[in-house]
């Protein structure tokens, strides 16, 4: 923000003269990018034209739409564990930006957006495809930066990945006129190590492991929240580690998800709204809950005012920002969660907690009875979206990454896909942006080119980024899609029979034939309507060797449940 940049200790590398649009490509290299995600415009051509001797060492993939670039890169960053890049140019590029950058702040992904922009002399006089970009991302990025000299450079594009990938990550913007595209100078990378403006890796563990170990160690019927922390610090296998020796059951987030394998015993499922009857119901009866890399979104809190009433809480946090934000706790590790859990556990003692387990085992089995029997395994009438999850579940034996996109769909994905490895689980969450799922499973596949890619949309929010449908072709990508069509916008319909006595204003969606557009793509395509021929559906797909899309229509007006109403406590949670 602003215009000025820190001061830093600079390395004294070889200068070598080039136009700033070169010295671009350079710094992106030097920071390790191999691939970038956009779309070429008039505001950002000279670093197009500078792409084009690059393409021995970047490899850029163009979208159809400057939104999707950013949620591939949200999707690839989300795969590496580092700053995902996208190009576009000024004006509507840009702001076509927005959506995905403000996706990428609500979920910590790093990520760093180079946008185009005119030159410095017409600045602020309304020219073509001019929009100031900087003020417009302010509020949801990171940083943001306006390069209007080419020797900024280096120093701006050094900081801005040290920003995006350092402490909780999240979404940087650097905006480039044309004439520092276009203007010489001397060139040498810079790294940066630390700025004098910003420290994002606090010391704050000090006494708190002490203080949290003893907690832990007294409770008689604890908790564990696993968030998206866990998986950005890379803490999976200590958090278990801990867990198996502590005996505490552990419940997480949606982000959570795949932190801990479905079928571990003392996995007890997913929190908040639509989450898994025991964690959120048994919360109530918790003496302590121990919140690692997750921050009480509201979503998972229910009425907070009503939420975790009988327990203390140690919150293990990266981001001060976040401690006591919504809920106060007794005691805070301030740091990142591998480190923390990895101290945290020599200090606890062993623990069994069975009675606590067993709780969580009848609810359960109530919820199974009611709700998760009738849901995967319904023995007649329409398709149902949970039996088509848990048929993928079942056919990749859980190690797929799914990418669901935001609705019914994505919470039925969540739910009952049975996830065997970690980083398996890739949405938008805080946000809850429709039309996520397409472009971010492409970008999920090239980051991981050896994981089956699943992406899982409904009928509504997939045609909100179909044309990417142009990219994974283009690009030759073995992304597997599946659209779950009940010709419904779901979620919306749900909410309106439940609470609108059943006014469904504007929610019918005239579809077009799905395999008829993707085929036309070259991306050949399925449509499901038996059950009978679900399998042997799925299996096909499964075993295509490049994009294949398989439409399954699903029962129309299929509801998820259980389900916290807005407003509601946690403990209020409904079966039905």
């Amino acid at each position: 923000m602003g215009k000025t940049a820190d001061t830093k200790k600079a390395t004294k590398p070889r200068k070598k003269e080039m136009l700033g649009s070169e010295a671009i490509l350079e710094a992106l290299i030097h920071e390790g990018v191999d691939t970038i995600f956009g779309y070429p415009g008039g505001a950002i051509m000279p670093i197009y034209d500078a792409l084009y001797n690059y393409k021995d060492k970047l490899r850029h993939i163009l979208v159809r739409h400057e939104q999707g670039a950013t949620h591939a890169a949200e999707g690839y960053a989300k795969m590496k564990g580092h700053a995902g890049v996208c190009f576009a140019t000024s004006g509507p590029g840009a702001t076509n930006l927005v959506t995905g950058i403000a996706d990428a702040m609500l979920d910590s992904i790093p990520m760093v957006c180079i946008t185009g922009q005119v030159a410095d002399h017409l600045l602020g006089m309304d020219a073509f495809q001019e929009t100031d970009v900087i003020g417009v991302t302010m509020p949801v990025t990171k940083w943001n930066f306006q390069i209007t000299n080419a020797e900024e450079i280096p120093q701006v594009i050094a900081k801005a990945f040290y920003i995006a990938n350092s402490g909780k990550p999240g979404p940087v913007l650097i905006d480039v006129t044309k004439n520092a595209q276009f203007q010489k100078f001397k060139f040498a990378p810079q790294e940066y190590k630390d700025l004098k403006s910003y420290n994002p890796f606090k010391n704050g563990i000090g006494t708190s492991v002490e203080e949290a170990a003893k907690l832990i160690n007294k409770a008689k019927s604890p908790m564990m929240f696993v968030g998206n922390g866990v998986l950005i610090s890379k803490a999976e296998k200590v958090v278990r580690k801990f867990a198996e020796k502590t005996g505490i059951p552990v419940a997480s987030t949606l982000h959570g998800l795949s932190v801990f394998p479905t079928s571990h015993p003392l996995y007890v499922g997913m929190l908040g709204m639509h989450g898994n009857y025991g964690p959120n119901y048994l919360s109530d009866e918790a003496d302590l809950v121990l919140a690692v890399g997750m921050r009480f979104d509201d979503r998972v809190t229910g009425d907070v005012s009503k939420f975790l009433p009988n327990a203390k809480i140690i919150h293990v946090e990266i981001d001060a920002a976040e401690v006591g934000k919504i809920m106060k706790p007794t005691v805070t590790i301030l740091s990142d969660a591998k480190r923390a859990m990895t101290q945290l556990l020599a200090k606890v003692k062993e623990k069994k907690h069975t009675k606590w387990h067993q709780k969580f085992v009848d609810c359960y089995d109530k919820e199974f009875k009611q709700v998760i029997s009738k849901e995967t395994h319904p023995k007649k009438g329409e398709i149902k979206m949970a039996e088509v999850i848990r048929r993928l579940s079942e056919q990749t034996k859980g190690k797929a990454v799914i990418v669901p996109d935001v609705g019914q769909h994505q919470m039925m994905a969540a739910r009952y896909y049975k996830f065997a490895q970690t980083d398996s689980f890739v949405t938008s969450g805080g946000l809850g942006t429709m039309g996520f799922s397409l472009p971010a499973a492409f970008g999920v596949k090239t980051g991981a080119p050896n994981r089956t890619v699943i992406s899982i949309s409904g009928d509504g929010g997939f045609q909100m980024n179909i044309q990417e449908l142009g990219t994974i072709a283009q690009e030759n990508a073995d992304v597997k899609i599946v659209i779950l069509n009940n010709s419904f916008l779901g979620m919306v319909r749900q909410w309106q029979g439940m609470f609108f006595e059943k006014r469904y204003s504007f929610v019918n969606l005239v579809n077009p034939e799905f395999t008829i557009i993707s085929k036309g793509y070259g991306i050949p395509a399925q449509k499901v309507t038996e059950r009978k021929d679900l399998d042997a559906a799925i299996e096909t797909m499964l075993k295509y060797k490049g994009a294949y899309m398989l439409e399954i229509m699903v029962e129309q007006e299929e509801d998820v449940f259980p389900m916290i109403p807005t407003g509601a406590a946690v403990r209020d949670i409904r079966l039905k």
